[in-house]
């Protein structure tokens, strides 16, 4: 029998989605299963993006450029000069989604061997991006009790090697929700340019920042022109995570046309997608404005009904949709198949996602999940009543 790759077999699951065969079980024995495993919003797309796609007259679906057309990637330069990020359309790279973008990104800086450092926990695909690269993932653990605010810069130091090539970041951070300052990624623009790194910041949820705060995109640093790649999709921000459109951002020539090969040999993002996407950005801002009141509004109601759950403990998100969780079990991952496996309450359950999967460290957050806040108040405040139950009936 042919042996299939060390890459592939270290390839990791995802925790978001490897207990969908359980969830698919449990709807067909008839249990409602509440979802806060992933992070697919309810919230409607804009019908600007998709009546952009069911008028369009085109008669051949043709190959797109490989880094973009040109009238995205430039009405793109507009969406990012009202975020205080000054590009131009060269600085920017189309993808297949913000995955697509991440791949480019790390093959376009690394080679095997190479290693990355990553404030954990983290989205769970680092791991595997890495993973298909060869590339080393090195983390540095941030903490519940600090709300996973940015470790400090003495741990990201100690941990840089001859291999080092990048620190990535998620901002504001999924799975935990935090919302990086200007402070902290001022410290991480001293370490970059202190070793001579690139910073990639992962800033697909810009727009889902709370409580006032304001978003800082590491492409508005002065100083970082050469050492910042930022990773964006359309995904969560228009809830059109079915289109697949990303993009890479850089000032940083080298590093552009570097991804640009790496398009050139995936062919194109998708036509239509890229349709939708553009019309897309003439969204009003009526939409967000409302989007985000109603994520202010799940957060708030989440995160007051877990803290009234005997022994959990919850950090406060102030960006994304995500929470990060403390249960009081041993073992999340055996707890969420229990969930949809052995358990209902009153024919309804919950799928939660496993916080292990959001580590590198081994036997780090064992004890953690993360919870994505897409659901409606009601189906929110259901859920965490169904969890509470479930954590009471657990025999573990």
């Amino acid at each position: 029998m042919p042996l299939l790759s060390k890459k592939g077999l270290k390839m990791p699951k995802s925790p978001i989605r490897k207990l969908d065969p359980y969830a698919e079980d449990a709807k067909k024995r008839g249990t409602m299963v509440f979802h806060l495993n992933i992070g697919q919003p309810d919230i409607k797309t804009p019908q600007i993006a998709l009546d952009a796609v069911k008028n369009n007259d085109i008669k051949t679906l043709a190959y797109a450029r490989s880094e973009g057309t040109e009238t995205y990637r430039k009405k793109l330069v507009n969406y990012y000069k009202k975020h205080h990020i000054n590009l131009s359309p060269n600085n920017i790279v189309v993808t297949t989604g913000g995955s697509e973008a991440l791949f480019f990104a790390i093959g376009s800086i690394t080679d095997p061997g190479d290693e990355i450092i990553i404030p954990e926990p983290f989205y769970a695909n680092y791991n595997g991006f890495a993973t298909a690269s060869g590339v080393a993932v090195v983390p540095v653990i941030s903490k519940i009790n600090d709300n996973f605010s940015l470790p400090k810069i003495e741990d990201f130091e100690q941990l840089i090697t001859k291999k080092t090539k990048a620190i990535l970041i998620c901002n504001p951070g999924n799975p935990t929700g935090y919302l990086y300052s200007k402070e902290e990624l001022q410290k991480l623009k001293a370490l970059v340019l202190k070793y001579d790194l690139f910073l990639i910041a992962d800033e697909v949820y810009r727009e889902f920042t709370y409580d006032g705060l304001q978003h800082t995109s590491v492409m508005a640093i002065d100083g970082l022109e050469q050492n910042a790649i930022v990773i964006d999709s359309v995904s969560k921000r228009y809830s059109m995570c079915g289109a697949r459109i990303g993009c890479l951002a850089s000032k940083n020539s080298e590093f552009i046309k570097t991804a640009i090969k790496f398009a050139q040999a995936r062919l194109s993002p998708p036509t239509y997608a890229l349709i939708a996407s553009e019309a897309a950005l003439d969204t009003p801002q009526k939409y967000f404005d409302d989007v985000i009141e109603e994520y202010v509004e799940r957060r708030n109601t989440l995160v007051a009904a877990l803290k009234n759950i005997e022994g959990v403990i919850v950090a406060n998100p102030k960006g994304a949709f995500y929470c990060v969780a403390e249960l009081p079990v041993k073992d999340t991952d055996h707890f969420a198949q229990w969930l949809l496996e052995s358990f209902n309450h009153n024919n309804e359950t919950v799928m939660i996602a496993p916080a292990s999967g959001f580590y590198s460290t081994k036997g780090e957050g064992k004890n953690q999940v993360r919870i994505a806040y897409v659901l409606n108040k009601k189906d929110l405040i259901k859920s965490v009543e169904i969890l509470a139950v479930a954590l009471k009936q657990y025999p573990n």
